[in-house]
């Protein structure tokens, strides 16, 4: 029975008992017979119907509730036969009345329960105070506006939705035959940059269906995260898709599990059946390979997809999208003849840094920046070519080691204070296009027992969802070596190294430890090291390329020239400290308003000593400090 057939019937029932609306009545209802059916609507509804399961009574409810938002007419009818005096929105006892079911507190929680279609999926909502017949029947804002016509989602579910980035990789089987048999949870564990996501997406393109991708990582703060994922579980109902849900571990399970279309979650970490009786089907998404990435590079860079520099960055397929536009844009903006692999880093380290609350805002670095003995700078190159390769070198097979151990890379950089081990770091994370991830030990250690413990796992988690290299500095403070036990101190002490040797194996990203007396560290670390860089105080060359380096692109004073061959031969001082004496000296020539000369970086060069409690070096060549002797 349509709705207005059924409008006209329960206008019929009230007449002749006293109800004093039946001419205002009349003339809704009589506007509503000459409407006629809106097709379109008609059609949107019953599509609706079929895509949330929902009963003859409950589109029937819908359906009553709809007519509150359709028109004027629809409205006041409503508000009448509910009893109102003026337009209203129909009660929980006219809306089962009008679709045909008995108008009690049974038929009520049968139909309108929380548990039900309508309720569950936020297709209505019960609004009122009083007994739940007399509460009134409110249509859901997002059904109404998809009702009338709107296929735009809500600002919240919008800002979480990426474009799909099909790509088949191995797993793709798995989710076409799961989603063919009609699974309803999918949980694909994407570890380290997985291309999860774009797994599901390939197999819903596979199966000829349209999917919905959202990250819950995009999600307003200020957003419950259960509401969230009820707005995403009602638009892929509403437009008949697959939903792809990005960061599945921030949403409880069953608020994905009874979704009205099937749900690919995935998720950084693996199913957990503490989560849920029910087990769903769990695929492992790998990560993408560079003939692969270069597959995505193409279409967004055209010819610069080729470089190794960027087809071996560690990207998930929508990242590869979301920087690759981002580079183009920059680049065309900039004048630019193309894009280059520099200005794709920079985007990569915009990315990087919009995900990540502790980004790295200095400077790019480079391999330039790096003034090393040729075996530090070689290592570093290697452990590089490391990162880049890695993926093409676990396609070989699980050469990094079975039973729980990740695929991570871990370094680490001993040597004194100022030889350029921060530096190093920096030069990696910035090479790769990732953030750099620092570590504050003063948020770290914790006084109270098993805290240190859950400190450094937040560490580790918000690494791996940022795809950050995390460093250590100072390591040997945490991964000191472990004590014979006698007392409780030492056990708990040991306790957390015991944890970091565990967890390092775990982990899938980049770990860089410093240190400056590699021997502090726990020789269980050794074999978890896959570098072990030393970085030695500069010898005379190394000084002298270290001036040279910083030294460059600044005006130098002709009449004074900056006598490199003795301070390189004189000061012996590592990176660090002669970076401080050349930015001391331009300090003062800036102050001087003058070119910068050899008395500037006479006085830092003594200064500097001062200041770390060293004899200055004697002999000073400057001509203009000899001339003023």
């Amino acid at each position: 029975m349509s709705f207005v057939k059924a409008c006209a019937g329960a206008t019929d029932r009230r007449a002749g008992s006293g109800w004093g609306q039946e001419a205002a009545a009349a003339s809704a209802l009589a506007v509503l017979e000459s409407d006629g059916p809106d097709a379109a609507a008609t059609a949107r509804m019953g599509a609706l119907a079929a895509r949330f399961g929902l009963s003859e009574v409950e589109t029937a409810l819908l359906e009553a509730a709809a007519a509150a938002e359709e028109s004027v007419a629809g409205h006041l009818l409503l508000g009448l036969l509910s009893g109102d005096d003026r337009p209203g929105r129909p009660t929980v006892a006219l809306a089962l009345e009008l679709g045909g079911a008995a108008p009690g507190a049974r038929a009520a929680h049968r139909h309108l329960g929380p548990r039900t279609a309508l309720s569950r999926y936020g297709l209505v909502r019960i609004v009122g105070t009083d007994v739940l017949l007399s509460r009134r029947l409110v249509l859901g804002d997002r059904v109404a506006a998809y009702l009338a016509g709107d296929d735009v989602p809500s600002q919240t579910t919008l800002s979480m939705l990426l474009d799909p980035v099909p790509v088949a990789v191995e797993g793709t089987d798995e989710v076409v035959a799961a989603l063919r048999s009609d699974h309803a949870l999918v949980w694909v564990h994407a570890p380290g940059g997985g291309a999860g996501a774009a797994m599901a997406a390939a197999a819903c393109e596979r199966l000829g269906v349209s999917c919905l991708v959202a990250d819950l990582g995009r999600l307003d703060p200020s957003v419950p995260v259960e509401d969230g994922v009820a707005g995403l579980v009602l638009e892929a109902g509403l437009s008949g898709s697959v939903l792809v849900v990005l960061g599945a571990e921030r949403a409880r399970p069953e608020w994905l599990w009874h979704s009205a279309v099937p749900v690919c979650a995935v998720s950084r970490d693996p199913w957990d059946p503490e989560w849920s009786g029910d087990l769903p089907v769990t695929v492992l998404a790998p990560r993408l390979s560079v003939a692969q990435r270069q597959e995505l590079w193409r279409p967004l860079l055209g010819e610069a997809s080729t470089s190794r520099e960027i087809t071996t960055m560690p990207l998930s397929p929508e990242q590869i999208v979301t920087v690759g536009r981002h580079a183009a844009a920059t680049a065309a903006v900039n004048g630019e003849d193309g894009v280059s692999a520099q200005r794709v880093r920079q985007s990569a380290r915009t990315l990087s840094r919009g995900r990540s609350v502790r980004a790295n805002a200095a400077s790019a670095a480079t391999l330039d920046d790096l003034v090393l003995p040729r075996a530090a700078l070689g290592e570093v190159r290697r452990l590089l070519d490391w990162a880049r390769y890695r993926d093409e070198v676990v396609a070989l097979g699980p050469l990094h080691g079975k039973g729980g151990k990740g695929i991570g890379i871990c370094a680490l950089f001993s040597g004194p204070p100022g030889t350029g081990k921060t530096l190093a770091a920096h030069v990696i994370a910035d090479s790769l296009g990732m953030d750099l991830y620092q570590v504050d030990l003063s948020s770290i250690v914790d006084k109270y027992i098993g805290e240190t413990e859950k400190n450094l796992e937040k560490v580790f988690v918000e690494a791996e969802a940022t795809n950050a290299v995390l460093f250590f500095d100072e390591a040997d403070a945490l991964f000191g070596s472990r004590s014979a036990v006698t007392d409780a101190k030492d056990r708990y002490a040991n306790q957390e190294i015991a944890y970091l040797l565990q967890r390092m194996e775990q982990f899938d990203g980049i770990t860089v430890l410093a240190s400056n007396l590699r021997g502090n560290l726990d020789p269980a670390f050794a074999r978890r090291l896959h570098f072990m860089v030393a970085f030695p105080d500069p010898d005379v060359e190394t000084r002298r390329r270290l001036w040279e380096h910083h030294l460059a692109g600044l005006a130098l004073d002709a009449d004074d020239p900056v006598d490199v061959d003795w301070l390189c031969s004189t000061v012996e001082m590592a990176g660090g400290d002669i970076r401080n004496m050349v930015l001391a000296a331009v300090y003062a020539a800036v102050a001087e308003s003058a070119s910068l000369g050899m008395r500037h970086v006479d006085d830092a060069v003594r200064r500097e000593h001062l200041k770390l409690g060293r004899r200055p070096p004697a002999g000073r060549t400057s001509p203009a400090v000899r001339g003023t002797a």
